[in-house]
């Protein structure tokens, strides 16, 4: 390895996530020197033993702030080359190595390949022969370059679930957003910031994670109230709204009304809309153009407007 590399995420629950991620780091290639968790809950994870250190940082539970634990993570790290994993990640062996021989290539923000895993995947432990074959790539998501590197020219393809970047950089943008409380804007708004300091955004090719099932809604009902509010938040920020395509479902939804320039609930969510999102249990992934393709062709007027 040409330099070491500490390896963030965070968390709160999914404690079997997390371990097949500690797991998986410790079958990887090359080893990295750390890992770093920051803990949105009041207890730390039991994990299994490593060869490298793992260092916990207990943020509490309350308010659900994934920016301010990804900005502890990182500012934690105690080496320049940094990967950041959701906690739904399973790193293939050869994860941490790709990361690092890309690193030697260039600057900026690399994101790596995800693929998601159906239910029943990890049941019978870490199997990476396994995953490659039922692993599928999300059908809104780029897939990944011929090439080690790809460039990524629309900031709003950043994705936080798995991507690199040096230390340096990332403390030089000022990391996440810690405004942006809940679900919803801080990656887009994140994105903004690093375009228009000048980072570039690169596809990898490799770097893969693959992404555990857990059951998920799309778009995000369960967290319309926060999506709202970071869309106002985003809107303030940089003049013009973000997460438009969960904006437009929502409203053929009958769930939101745009008022002037704000957006806002005319309805509490029902059985219905969870019922409509809902990630079922054959599919790897929950899809918010599959909903949203529904919602236009039986309101097509409304989805014109």
């Amino acid at each position: 390895m040409s330099a070491p590399i500490s390896v963030c995420t965070l968390g709160s629950g999914r404690a079997d996530h997390l371990r097949n991620l500690v797991a998986g780091l410790a079958m990887n290639r090359v080893t990295p020197a750390e890992l770093v968790v920051g803990v949105m809950q009041d207890e730390p994870y039991d994990l299994p033993d490593t060869p490298f250190p793992v260092r916990q940082h207990v943020l509490g539970s309350g308010r659900l702030t994934l920016s301010a634990a990804r900005n502890r993570a990182a500012v934690e790290a105690a080496n320049e080359r940094l990967v950041f994993l959701d906690i739904d990640c399973i790193p293939d062996p050869d994860l941490v190595g790709d990361y690092d021989a890309r690193m030697d290539l260039t600057g900026g923000i690399l994101m790596g390949e995800v693929l998601y895993l159906p239910k029943g995947a990890t049941d019978g432990g870490l199997d990476f022969a396994a995953f490659a074959r039922a692993g599928v790539k999300h059908s809104e998501r780029s897939g990944p370059p011929v090439t080690p590197l790809g460039d990524c020219t629309d900031y709003r393809c950043f994705w936080s679930l798995n991507f690199a970047m040096r230390r340096s950089e990332f403390l030089d943008i000022g990391g996440f957003d810690e405004s942006f409380v809940g679900y919803g804007g801080e990656d887009t708004d994140f994105g903004r910031t690093a375009a228009e300091a000048g980072l570039p955004f690169h596809w990898t090719r490799g770097a893969r994670a693959y992404h555990q099932y857990h059951p998920h809604h799309m778009p995000p009902v369960h967290h319309l109230d926060s999506v709202l509010a970071n869309t106002h938040r985003f809107r303030d920020k940089w003049g013009h709204v973000t997460m438009e395509h969960w904006l437009k479902a929502f409203t053929l939804m009958g769930l939101v009304e745009r008022r002037g320039h704000d957006f806002v609930r005319v309805r509490e969510t029902e059985d219905r809309d969870l019922a409509l999102t809902a990630q079922q249990s054959d599919q790897p992934y929950a899809s918010s153009a599959r909903v949203l393709a529904m919602l236009e062709a039986e309101r097509p007027a409304l989805a014109d407007a």
